[in-house]
């Protein structure tokens, strides 16, 4: 079964921009991998995950097909969602309602930093401390497969406090 492509405006996904976390700790990122790859598996996808707390990669798997080849792209998102402080989609989808594609920026190293879906900073008090980045579907699903993990995440920490 082939899952659907989402479709999202900005307004979709600015809530993003104020989720926080209590803590994030080492134990807590390797728990959020883990909600990760119980997505990836449910909803039956290709993808690499990476969650990263500061510039330390601290959870990354490789499901499927996904390969060396994904670094990049995991590395290149989080580089986006890390410089401008949110998730790379909302980024993507913010200069195309201005009518000015990401890729048209000349202030920007294009081959380190990607503004497509897949990638959401993770906050702790309202700063940015890492981020959960996915690659190797189209962005919006890759998007929504990490959106969902989050959203495991957090919903399991409320319950355990």
């Amino acid at each position: 079964m082939t899952r659907p492509l989402p479709e999202y405006a900005v307004a979709d996904l600015e809530y993003l921009n104020v989720l926080d976390c209590v803590r994030l700790t080492n134990d807590d990122a390797v728990a959020l991998g883990l909600f990760a790859i119980q997505v990836i598996k449910e909803w039956d996808l290709n993808l690499a995950v990476e969650i990263a707390l500061g510039s330390d990669v601290v959870f990354k798997a490789k499901l499927k097909d996904t390969n060396a080849e994904n670094d990049s792209w995991l590395a290149g998102k989080a580089a986006a969602a890390v410089r401008f402080d949110e998730p790379s989609l909302l980024i993507k989808l913010r200069h195309l309602a201005a009518g000015a594609p990401f890729e048209d920026r000349t202030d920007v190293d294009h081959d380190r930093v990607k503004a497509h879906g897949g990638s959401i900073p993770l906050r702790v008090g309202g700063k940015v401390v890492g981020t959960l980045t996915m690659s190797g579907e189209p962005d919006a699903l890759d998007h929504e497969a990490a959106a969902e993990a989050l959203a495991r995440f957090l919903d399991s920490r409320r319950h355990s406090f």
